[in-house]
C-alpha cells in the first residue's frame, strides 16, 4: 500500500512540474501570451520584398514558420531556438543594412531562420514580433565563419 501512495504523490509532483513548464503563473493562474505578429515597421527599402520571396519560393515557407511561432510563447520560441535574440542592444556593427528611422534605437534585434541562411529579422514589443526585414542572404548580422 505504501508503494501505491508513493506513486500517487510522485505523479502529483510531476503534474505540478508540468504546469510550470506550460508557463502558467501559479499565483495568478494566467498563461504567458502567445507570440503575435506585426508588419507596421516593415522596411520596404532594405532586404527583399514579399514579391521577391514569393518568386524565390520562400514566402510560403516564411509564412508557415511565422504561423508556427504564433503557437508559442516568447520563452518557448527562444528556448527551442526558433527565435534567436541577439545579446547586444542596438544595430549590429557589421551589417549591410542600416537602422531604419522609424524603429526605436534601443531594440534588441531577433532573427527567425526560414531555411539555411534565409531569415526574417525583427524585434519584440512585449509579445509582438515586429517584422522589419526579409534577409535572403544573411546580410543583417554578418559574422565571420568559424574554423575555415
Amino acid at each position: 500500500m505504501a508503494k501505491g501512495n508513493k506513486s500517487k504523490f510522485e505523479s502529483r509532483k510531476t503534474a505540478s512540474y508540468k504546469r510550470e513548464e506550460k508557463k502558467i503563473d501559479l499565483k495568478t493562474g494566467k498563461k504567458d501570451p502567445l507570440i503575435a505578429l506585426s508588419f507596421k515597421d516593415f522596411d520596404r527599402n532594405q532586404g527583399q520584398s514579399f514579391k521577391e520571396w514569393e518568386e524565390g519560393n520562400l514566402l510560403s515557407l516564411a509564412m508557415t514558420k511565422l504561423q508556427e511561432i504564433c503557437q508559442l510563447t516568447l520563452n518557448e520560441a527562444k528556448s527551442k531556438q526558433i527565435i534567436k535574440q541577439y545579446t547586444k542592444v542596438g544595430f549590429p556593427p557589421e551589417s549591410n543594412f542600416y537602422h531604419p528611422k522609424h524603429v526605436p534605437p534601443d531594440v534588441i534585434w531577433c532573427s527567425l531562420h526560414i531555411q539555411g541562411k534565409e531569415c526574417v529579422i525583427g524585434y519584440f514589443e512585449d509579445f509582438i514580433f515586429q517584422v522589419v526585414f526579409l534577409d535572403k542572404d544573411h546580410e543583417f548580422w554578418i559574422t565571420k565563419k568559424k574554423n575555415t
